[in-house]
């Protein structure tokens, strides 16, 4: 809103109203925003959760220290939720269609994580929300992302048509001339080769003039697949004291340099990546996202004063992959989300190995001493804050190779 009002009173000669312009301005003043709305702001919306005994419930598990954080205020998410969206209405293009996708998804996930967390805080139903509908709502989520990526006209990339040499009339001096158009395309980008952009059509180009329309499917079904992954694997995560947080902030901060570059037309023609034109609001949303992760941590960090609950891990998951995707570095989420993915996979083997075993033998057998992976190391002795020191370590590491990645090839 901020951001319009400034644009208005540019007409006018306002001393400082050019200033709105700038990217990198109304991103500092977002993240600003958001810090005091997460920190200051999240004080008194703590102090309401624990009026209103709005407190985790425990399953004791065999944890070290885990029944004394039973009581501790949950649904924290909304300060999450709220310092995500209440600084990008203020200092983003809230038109630009990058924006009001990731805004959607900021309150679509939050809302189905509220609705799970309501159920298993004053229902008192330790299950919550029936898996299948936390589904269904990752679907949906998938289809409007992806069927707007497809026939939003906003959504392009900018490609070079070709690269001309001229001869310039007043120095006699020679001029590269690059030519450029925008078209709608299902490329992304593959991490570590150097034509480093994949077209989805590759997959389906067997199918001739059909191609181009059955690989805009092929990329829903991946939107879909993507979406769902990842914010249940930042759901699994969330069961330490800061790791999720830290670890989005992290994963936030990375997304927000590629997402600059990538919509720089500069930096991305020297880099040799995908311009994708207005793409570069998206620092705007992110800043605000690192700000909201980091001002939770403050009170999220060890001993935890509030836990954020499906309400948080659910939307942070669902921006990571949602922003991913609309920047084109899905491929990316891999190693840029590892973290995730492992605990992630560490269910999925756990369980899968547990029923092999007791199908074949009679007996179920466990791979780790408990899954997520968080719960086996902590099994294994390892204090709560030391686990999460690492995997933030970890989680810094596999940032560095996602932006190194831009070139090596």
């Amino acid at each position: 809103m901020l951001y319009y009002l400034f644009e208005y009173l540019e007409k006018f000669d306002v001393p400082g109203a050019g200033m709105f312009q700038y990217i990198s301005f109304r991103s500092a003043f977002t993240i600003i925003t958001s810090l005091i709305i997460s920190t200051i702001f999240g004080k008194r919306i703590i102090d309401f959760l624990r009026k209103q005994q709005i407190g985790e419930e425990i399953r004791d598990l065999g944890l070290e220290g885990q029944m004394s954080k039973k009581g501790t205020p949950t649904m924290g998410g909304v300060i999450i939720l709220g310092s995500i969206v209440i600084p990008t209405l203020l200092f983003a293009d809230i038109l630009n269609i990058y924006v009001i996708l990731m805004l959607i998804t900021t309150v679509w996930l939050g809302a189905i994580g509220f609705v799970d967390d309501y159920i298993k805080t004053f229902r008192k139903n330790k299950e919550g929300l029936a898996g299948k509908f936390k589904i269904i709502g990752q679907v949906g989520l998938g289809l409007i992302v992806g069927i707007t990526l497809y026939m939003s006209d906003d959504v392009v990339v900018r490609e070079k048509v070709n690269s001309e040499i001229q001869i310039s009339e007043t120095n006699n001096s020679k001029e590269d001339i690059v030519k450029w158009t925008d078209v709608k395309s299902t490329k992304t980008t593959i991490p570590f080769f150097k034509n480093n952009e994949f077209d989805y059509e590759y997959l389906v180009g067997f199918l001739g003039k059909y191609k181009k329309g059955v690989a805009w499917f092929v990329f829903v079904i991946v939107v879909i697949i993507i979406v769902t992954a990842v914010s249940n694997g930042a759901n699994l995560t969330d069961g330490l004291d800061g790791l999720t947080t830290g670890t989005s902030a992290i994963i936030g901060a990375t997304l927000g340099v590629l997402a600059y570059l990538g919509g720089n037309v500069i930096y991305a023609d020297y880099l040799n990546i995908m311009y994708i034109p207005n793409s570069g609001e998206l620092v705007v949303f992110i800043s605000a996202f690192i700000g909201s992760t980091i001002g939770f941590l403050w009170y999220n960090s060890f001993p935890a004063q509030v836990f954020m609950g499906d309400t948080g891990s659910l939307s942070l998951g669902g921006i990571i992959a949602v922003f991913a995707i609309i920047i084109r570095k899905e491929l990316l989420i891999p190693v840029l989300c590892g973290i995730f993915l492992v605990e992630n996979l560490s269910v999925v083997m756990q369980v899968s190995y547990f029923k092999y075993t007791k199908r074949k033998f009679g007996e179920g057998k466990r791979i780790f001493l408990m899954s997520p992976l968080h719960h086996h190391y902590q099994k294994k002795g390892y204090p709560e804050p030391k686990i999460v020191m690492r995997f933030m370590i970890v989680g810094i590491l596999l940032a560095v190779i996602t932006i190194v990645t831009l070139k090596i090839r």
